[in-house]
């Protein structure tokens, strides 16, 4: 299985997870034998930071991977996912390693569509791609990811002072 991860930087496994697969720099691409990894690449996001619907679900589906993990993409996009025979999966955070460890686990399931792609009229139904250039959406994304993550942070930590 070849698992793709919209990444911010190229630090392999430790990369952090993008907030938007659309609008990362790079990706980077996991290959897993059962739940061990074999392989680690990353790519550049040659369509950064502008691109045209279904440009990137296409380059991802060249690359060979199953999935696609990233923090969130419009409904466009899980149809173009859906269309190549990629699972889109939506709600990534953290790191590379986390994010993969957290979809094997089962606890990253799924896609829906980001807000900034309702909110412009693109969940279920998609149509057109304003959103994509919207930099308010794309820091309201960060910031919600970054929310999970320390919330997440400070739970383990609590947990962490209680044993």
């Amino acid at each position: 299985m070849r698992i793709a991860v919209s990444a911010e930087n190229k630090n392999g496994l430790d990369s952090v997870v993008g907030p938007h697969f659309g609008r990362c720099p790079h990706f980077v691409l996991v290959d897993l034998d059962d739940r061990e990894v074999t392989a680690v690449r990353e790519v550049d996001n040659p369509y950064y930071p502008n691109h045209e619907p279904g440009q990137v679900p296409a380059l991802i589906a060249s690359l060979g991977a199953n999935v696609m993990l990233t923090g969130g993409m419009g409904g466009r996009a899980i149809m173009f996912f859906q269309q190549f025979g990629i699972e889109g999966v939506t709600g990534a955070y953290g790191t590379v390693r986390q994010s993969i460890e957290r979809y094997l686990g089962g606890q990253l399931r799924g896609a829906a569509p980001c807000h900034e792609s309702q909110a412009h009229g693109h969940g279920d139904i998609p149509a057109g791609g304003a959103y994509e250039k919207d930099e308010l959406g794309r820091l309201r994304e960060e910031a919600d990811a970054l929310r999970r993550q320390l919330d997440e942070t400070a739970g383990r930590l609590g947990q962490l002072g209680s044993d």
